[in-house]
């Protein structure tokens, strides 16, 4: 943060504010909809907007960050407590932080970049659908009698159960909340035609929705006596006072049960955060430091339940919103941080008359912004490795978890990629003459040795020599291989070769041995040279049968035949 307001001015500070106070009100109805979905009460989702934020412009690695509760953890949150309780969800938070420090303190904020985008996109579009699954209860008032399903199939089976049991007024609620949410932005650039209303595209849909569907339920029920409507204060008791410290009861055998919770709110705290900051640094022309970024969400992770509060990170809604009011110091995030303690220890009481299909029509608009349904759609004209990453990555989120789901899906991943790359490698059989035009190895001045003399076989390994394509070289030989007295592997386009490459090229090597074939290597670059003079290649086959250069190995060749 030190380096983050040097130079700071007057006019860098009234930036600051006007963005901190703006995020500040957008961030209240978000923070309260993630609380309550995540099966929490109200106010822990505003007590973690603030620890969070606060500690993430602090201690952050990106100057325009905003840290808070988002849609991403509602899945996990959610689980965790049904699964384990409230005091597991604040064990595993911290345990979480504690991971995220250490991810930062080993610099693994570039590695976790490298996680494949169809999985990012494919839990994304999950959550997302998950998300809009678990609002529509609350968004048409369905009267179930008994606990929803947590399972997505079993949910919709009861939804569809109790269609008729939609409360009309509730449904009226949700439905126009959503329908406002959504053309508010199409009603804010109508009035910036007119000056005197231009200050309504600072002012967020959700929470214009949140204050009319407020108002009209209030004077439903006052005047219509309308009382089906579900409102915030009907199923919460509202509390509204200084966040205070307090330290969980913590024992070995919980922390072992919490392990797998914990990494997975830290991978996904880690991945959102990150990609949040790189985004922003696209907008402002800046490059955050993403271990830093990481130790920041650590710290967020292990104060945020210690306040009471839920998992954090980065949100990326939150940020642009800061951005493109004009933040660009941490301040701005230390100011959204003080407006929503403002708000919570003064207003908070006010949160009680908020209709519970209103806060679900936010989430479903939510919902819809985290799908990402273009990039998902664009995916699908991948290639085919891609697209069953991302369908299955999205299908085990959706039926399963979150955490099946990133672990199947890296696997799918991985084991697709080391595939492909097993397809680059290409392993052939050379006859009669090399082809001068791709020879960069070639020494000059001995072209007379490049036609492959009788009783020399030559074999070409065109990438690297792995695992995936080891076997590759010993099925050629098996279809195409002879009884030569001399067999030249040319490996000028190997770039490496690791430990079941090595198993297998000294396999060969000894086979021929026993079968009177002399090995002779060409175009060994330095590393693989390096490598195989460490694994004893130079006593199996003598130092002058691995050769720079193909003339050299011909050359070889040609004393070897006599």
């Amino acid at each position: 943060m030190v380096s983050a307001i040097r130079n700071y001015n007057e006019q860098t500070f009234t930036a600051d504010l006007m963005a901190g106070i703006i995020v500040g009100i957008v961030a209240l109805p978000l923070a309260i909809a993630f609380g309550i979905a995540s099966g929490v009460s109200p106010e822990k989702g505003i007590i973690t907007a603030i620890v969070a934020g606060l500690a993430v412009s602090l201690f952050g690695g990106s100057k325009v960050q905003i840290g808070g509760p988002t849609g991403a953890f509602i899945v996990i949150v959610a689980g965790i407590i049904n699964q384990y309780g409230m005091e597991g969800l604040t064990i595993a938070t911290l345990m979480a932080g504690v991971f995220l420090i250490g991810f930062g303190l080993l610099h693994l904020g570039t590695i976790i970049k490298y996680i494949p985008y169809p999985i990012i996109v494919g839990f994304t579009s999950g959550i997302a659908v998950t998300i809009f699954t678990t609002q529509v209860k609350d968004l048409l008032g369905m009267q179930i009698e008994g606990t929803v399903p947590s399972d997505f199939i079993e949910r919709w089976g009861v939804y569809f159960q109790n269609l008729t049991n939609i409360d009309p007024w509730s449904a009226v609620i949700g439905i126009a909340s959503v329908a406002l949410i959504g053309c508010w932005p199409l009603l804010t650039k109508i009035s910036n035609l007119n000056s005197k209303f231009s200050i309504l595209k600072k002012i967020p849909g959700s929470l214009v929705a949140i204050i009319v569907m407020t108002v009209a339920a209030l004077l439903l029920k006052e005047y219509a006596h309308v009382m089906s409507i579900e409102t915030i204060g009907d199923r919460f008791s509202i509390k509204s006072q200084m966040p205070r410290m307090v330290m969980p009861a913590l024992s070995w055998e919980q922390i072992k049960s919490l392990v797998a919770p914990a990494m997975t709110i830290a991978v996904l705290g880690a991945i959102e955060s990150l990609l949040s900051a790189t985004v922003a640094d696209g907008v402002i022309g800046d490059h955050h430091n993403s271990n830093t970024e990481l130790v920041g969400q650590g710290i967020a992770n292990i104060l945020s339940p210690v306040f009471g509060g839920i998992p954090a990170t980065g949100a990326i809604a939150r940020t642009m919103t800061n951005i493109n009011n004009g933040g660009r110091t941490p301040i701005a995030g230390i100011i959204h941080a003080v407006m929503l303690l403002l708000i919570f220890l003064f207003l908070m009481p006010l949160a009680q008359y908020i209709p519970m299909a209103c806060l679900a029509g936010v989430l479903v608009v939510v919902s819809y912004g985290m799908s990402g349904w273009r990039s998902f759609r664009a995916l699908m004209r991948n290639p085919k490795s891609d697209i069953t990453v991302l369908v299955l990555t999205f299908l085990l989120t959706i039926i399963f978890d979150l955490t099946i789901a990133i672990e199947v899906g890296l696997i799918c991943a991985c084991l697709l990629f080391m595939r492909r790359m097993s397809e680059t490698t290409d392993v052939k059989a050379v006859y009669d003459e090399i082809d001068l035009n791709e020879d960069a190895d070639m020494q000059a001045g001995n072209l007379e040795h490049l036609t492959i003399p009788k009783g020399v076989e030559l074999y070409e390994i065109n990438g690297p020599y792995f695992f995936g394509a080891g076997s590759r070289f010993e099925d050629l030989m098996a279809r195409y291989g002879g009884h030569p007295k001399v067999r030249i592997i040319r490996m000028r386009k190997v770039p490496f070769i690791d430990s079941t490459g090595l198993h297998n090229l000294e396999n060969m090597c000894r086979m021929s041995q026993r079968e009177g074939i002399t090995i002779v290597l060409s175009g060994v670059n330095e590393k693989v040279e390096t490598v195989l003079k460490r694994n004893g290649f130079t006593e199996l086959l003598g130092e002058e049968n691995i050769c720079n250069h193909i003339d050299l190995a011909l050359q070889r060749a040609n004393v070897l035949i006599g």
